[in-house]
Parts: structure tokens; sequence; C-alpha cells
């Protein structure tokens, strides 16, 4: 059984980032049939019982091309919005610090350097889509674009998600309209890297 991220904080604590409407839409509509949809696609599928991560990583041991590309999309989705809406809360934003502070530095010579490159992902990504930054199976930093509801795991990637972007337009779309950059500029301001970092030292254990 799967099930969906509780969010900590209310439909509206984003404002004036994220509006209410986005988030009730966002997390209380979609992410929830996405849920809703993996479980009973698993049950049939024999796999409801693995965890999300093992399940999206070896795609290929579900024989039924149909349960296998319905878990894909809405196990997919299920794994990036509970990674999305867990990396937000209100009155954050800033910038990383400690240890993911430093890494991201030494990756990418700088946090604004790093922030130009991810959204420059996030907003070049055509389509409905995700700008991804993850750690390496070698510990490294990476980051990377996916359509739909992949991601680095689903593709096979051996990465590990530690914070993500999304770009689907029921994301923004309500407030932003076509504005994706504008959306992704506002989003770091309620990026929770407490989150990140604690994410970060997960993956590199």
């Amino acid at each position: 059984m799967f099930t969906q991220y509780q969010l900590p904080y209310d439909y509206n604590a984003l404002e004036p980032v994220i509006d209410a409407s986005t988030m009730e839409t966002h997390h209380g509509k979609h992410h929830a049939a996405y849920t809703k949809a993996l479980n009973e696609l698993a049950q049939k599928a024999g796999v409801a019982d693995r965890d999300i991560v093992d399940v999206l990583s070896s795609l290929d041991s579900i024989g039924d091309a149909t349960l296998r590309n319905g878990i894909k999309n809405n196990g997919g989705g299920f794994y990036n919005h509970n990674l999305y809406f867990s990396v937000m809360t209100p009155n954050t934003g800033g910038q990383p610090s400690g240890e993911l502070a430093d890494k991201i530095t030494q990756t990418f010579g700088s946090f604004d350097s790093f922030k130009e490159k991810i959204s420059s992902l996030a907003v070049t990504q055509f389509g409905s889509g995700w700008a991804w930054l993850s750690v390496a199976p070698d510990k490294s930093l990476v980051l990377s674009q996916s359509a739909n509801q992949d991601n680095p795991i689903s593709l096979g990637t051996g990465c590990t998600p530690i914070f993500c972007i999304d770009v689907w337009e029921h994301a923004y779309y309500l407030k932003f309209k076509n504005l994706r950059a504008a959306y992704i500029a506002e989003f770091f301001n309620v990026v929770d890297w407490n989150k990140v970092a604690e994410l970060y030292r997960a993956a590199v254990q």
C-alpha cells in the first residue's frame, strides 16, 4: 500500500509563491489520483508490498505491458510528487549550508551557478516534466531533466533524486499562466534546504 505524502503545512502556507488553489488541485487532486491509480495497478501486478524505489528501478520485472506502463506513469507521479512536496515549506528559501552547500559549490562552482543550471533544465524541458538534482552512484551531484512522470530511478540511471522542480502546467498555470520561468524563479523562495540536505546525507551514506 502506497501512502500519499501528507503536507505538514496548509494549502495556503506557501503563498504568495504558490497559491492555495494550485496546492489544493495539485496535491489534493493530481497527487491523490496518482496514488490511487498506483495502488490499484500495483495490487494487480503483485508489487503493492514493495518499496516504490524498488518498483520503479525494476519495471522490467512486471511482465504485463499495460500494467508496467501504468505503474511507470502513476508510480512516477507518486514518487515525484512525494519528493516535490517534501522539499517545500513556508518561510524558507535562501541557500543550503554545510556539507550540501560545499558539495554544490565544488560541483557547480557556486550556488548561483547551480541555480542557473537547474533552472535552465526546468525552463527548457519540452512539455510536461521535471528538473532534478540527484546523487550519482559515485556520490557526485548530477543534474538532469525528464519528461512526463519519468525520473532518474525509472530511467535506470542509478541516481538518487534529492531535489526536483515540477514543470507540469498544473504546478504553476493557475497563477503564472504561461510564464514558466517566473514560477521557477519564485519556487526557490519556498525550498526547504534543510530537507534537501537530509536527503543528501542519506544518499551518500
